[in-house]
C-alpha cells in the first residue's frame, strides 16, 4: 500500500459574532475566544450584562464543527487538535487578521478574553502578533506548552494578564494547576491570579468586575 498524506490551501468562508455596536460611544472593545463546545453566537450570552453602548464584543468562531453526544442533536465546535497543529494555528492566525481588517480596528490596546479551549488559541495570536493588549483574561484553560517569556518581551508594563480558575475545576487541578501557574508566571510580570468559587466554567461576574 502506498499511502500519501499532502497538502493544499484553498480559500474557505468562516463566520463571527458581535454584540452591540461599535460607536463613537465605545468604550472598551473585547475580543474573547469560546472553549470547546460552543457557538460563537451563544457564547456572547455571557457578556450581555455589559453595557451594551460601552461595551463592543467580537466572538471569533471556532472552524470545526461536530454534533454533541449523547443525543447528537447540538453543535458544538473545536479550535485545535493536537492533529496538524502548527497549521491549523496559522489558520486561525490569518482568520483572526481577517476579522480585525473587516472591523477595521486595530488589534493594540483592547481587552482579550480566552475560555478553556479559547485561552490557548487567543495567547499564540497574541504572541505571534505580538499585541500590545489593555487586558488579557485567560479563564480555566491551558497555556500553550510552546510559549516563553522571551515570546512577551516586547510587553510593556501597563498591559495587565488575569489568570482565573474555579477552585473545583475538574481538568485544572492539583500539580497540573500548580504547573500552570509557574508557567503564567514565567511568562508575564504583571498578573493577577484569581481562584473563584466554581467548577470548569465562565464566570461572567468576574469579566464584568474586571473589564470595567
Amino acid at each position: 500500500m502506498n499511502l500519501s498524506e499532502k497538502e493544499i490551501s484553498y480559500k474557505t468562508i468562516n463566520s463571527y459574532s458581535t454584540l452591540n455596536k461599535l460607536t463613537s460611544a465605545t468604550q472598551k472593545i473585547i475580543f474573547t475566544c469560546h472553549g470547546m463546545g460552543y457557538l460563537s453566537r451563544y457564547f456572547l450570552k455571557y457578556f450581555k450584562e455589559l453595557n451594551s453602548t460601552r461595551y463592543y464584543i467580537i466572538a471569533p468562531q471556532a472552524q470545526s464543527k461536530y454534533y454533541i453526544a449523547p443525543k447528537m442533536k447540538y453543535v458544538g465546535s473545536s479550535w485545535l487538535t493536537k492533529e496538524n497543529t502548527l497549521t491549523e494555528t496559522n489558520n486561525i492566525i490569518n482568520y483572526f487578521d481577517k476579522i480585525f481588517k473587516e472591523e477595521k480596528i486595530n488589534t493594540n490596546h483592547i481587552n482579550y478574553v480566552g475560555y478553556s479551549q479559547g485561552v490557548s488559541v487567543i495567547m499564540r495570536y497574541i504572541a505571534k502578533k505580538k499585541i500590545q493588549f489593555d487586558k488579557l483574561l485567560i479563564m480555566s484553560g491551558g497555556i500553550p506548552k510552546e510559549l516563553h517569556a522571551n515570546n512577551f518581551k516586547y510587553l510593556k508594563k501597563k498591559s495587565t494578564i488575569y489568570y482565573i480558575y474555579g477552585n473545583k475545576d475538574e481538568y485544572i487541578n492539583g500539580e497540573y494547576l500548580n504547573d500552570e501557574l509557574k508557567k503564567i508566571k514565567s511568562l508575564f510580570k504583571n498578573v493577577k491570579i484569581i481562584c473563584f468559587e466554581g467548577k470548569h466554567e465562565f464566570n461572567k461576574k468576574l469579566i464584568k468586575e474586571i473589564i470595567k
